[in-house]
């Protein structure tokens, strides 16, 4: 009778053991390519570990601004690199919950340095829109759903451009396409 109890207890773990097998650790994608539709431009997420990643983004900036001295506006359209060391932080809560966690959808919290060039297009009323780099930490989460891609992040951040220093808050709302795989 023992032996029995022993032999069911010994096919159950054996069975638990394999089926773990067979389940992949909810993990970042090695590579990843998007295209962001919103603000036109290209993204490179490239995974390190199962958390971690580094998202790479050049794109088309574009401001707004109005005067009210000379009664009018002006659009000014400028170049971004965004670097972003990422950690997603709840890909396995997700998973255990039956959410999707493939390419790369998840919560994460950022480090982000921005790179905003000269502005391509100039107005002489508007004075001088030069270059400026912005260091913030960021929030943020990520779906995609089959290829479409949406993003959200939020954070404080310092910009130094050649005039001043100054506190500001970076958000962001994505929606791009994924490429490849």
């Amino acid at each position: 009778m023992n032996k029995k109890y022993l032999f069911l207890l010994l096919s159950l773990l054996l069975i638990n053991t394999i089926h773990a097998q067979d389940e992949e650790p909810a993990s970042v994608v090695k590579n990843q390519f998007k295209i962001n539709l919103l603000s036109p431009g290209f993204v490179y997420e490239h995974g390190f570990d199962t958390k971690n990643t580094l998202y790479s983004e050049l794109n088309l900036g574009v401001g707004y601004r109005h005067s009210n001295y000379y009664d009018e506006t002006t659009w000014i359209i400028f170049p971004v690199i965004n670097e972003q060391f990422r950690h997603y932080y709840n890909l396995e809560k997700r998973a255990t919950k039956g959410k999707k966690t493939a390419r790369n959808s998840g919560n994460f919290v950022a480090a982000s340095a921005y790179y905003n060039f000269s502005s391509v297009n100039t107005n002489e009323k508007y004075g001088d829109y030069g270059s400026s780099c912005t260091i913030a930490a960021l929030w943020g989460f990520q779906r995609t759903y089959g290829r479409f891609n949406l993003e959200v992040h939020l954070g404080p951040g310092v910009n130094f451009d050649k005039y001043d220093t100054e506190f500001v808050l970076i958000s962001a709302f994505t929606l791009g396409w994924v490429i490849g795989k």
